[in-house]
């Protein structure tokens, strides 16, 4: 018994939609896997990268303690800033310059380009943050375990976490940046998009950090054993009890 014309039709539509969506799942798995190892590569890329900068800097100290001399590196270009205490008897300039610096709330963190203007306005408000130079371990560590993307149009932002290497794609991928270790890279280095891979990224809410502040005083500069200001490389070590 024929089956009715409608009928054929339809059988026929849904065998072509089929084998279409077969196609394109084939074409899309094809793409993701070439996706995959060119990150790949480029991820190995940016290790020897930082790799050759790091025996670069240990060859001119060498070379400087050889020939009787000190050797003193570039100044730090990338700075992290934490805010550790909260909107209490904050004067008006320095709440301005915390949410300039998107430090709106306690145990917020952000990257924070080194320059003239930056170091003035993160020490104007040292009693209420703590900041210093993370490393490449650090930077890596909150953009893979706390890492949340700005996504969307002004007025209607998503706050979507980065547990796809999409949704980094489809925000910065116009400025070469599409996978995580992009956006790394980019951030760690400094580069010429980290105005755009900066604001692309949410402020990291951290936890009050493990064994607490210091009990000489969140108040109290972290040269005379409080905790504010800046930490320089022990940065890190707070990072790492705070994420």
């Amino acid at each position: 018994m024929s089956l009715p014309e409608s009928a054929s039709k339809k059988a026929a539509r849904n065998e072509k939609l089929a084998a279409t969506a077969a196609e394109d799942a084939k074409a899309l798995a094809s793409k993701k896997a070439a996706q995959a190892t060119a990150f790949t590569e480029r991820a190995n890329k940016y290790q020897d990268e930082y790799e050759a900068a790091e025996r670069s800097v240990i060859e001119k100290k060498r070379e400087a303690k050889a020939a009787g001399a000190i050797y003193v590196p570039a100044g730090e270009k990338l700075v992290f800033a934490i805010r550790i205490r909260g909107i209490n008897k904050v004067p008006p300039k320095e709440k301005k310059i915390l949410r300039l610096l998107r430090l709106r709330q306690l145990h917020n963190g952000v990257f924070v380009k080194m320059n003239y203007a930056t170091l003035r306005m993160l020490r104007r408000v040292e009693p209420y943050i703590a900041y210093g130079y993370p490393n490449l371990k650090t930077v890596r560590e909150l953009v893979y375990k706390r890492g949340f993307g700005k996504v969307g149009k002004r007025g209607a932002w998503q706050r979507l976490p980065l547990s796809s290497n999409s949704v980094i794609e489809g925000a910065l991928g116009s400025k070469g940046i599409e996978c995580a270790e992009d956006l790394i890279h980019e951030i760690f280095t400094v580069g010429p998009n980290f105005k755009y891979a900066n604001n692309f990224l949410r402020p990291f809410k951290l936890n009050t950090p493990k064994g607490g502040f210091s009990r000489v005083g969140k108040v109290t500069h972290f040269a005379e054993g409080g905790d504010a200001g800046n930490r320089e490389e022990l940065i890190n070590k707070l990072v790492r009890r705070m994420n």
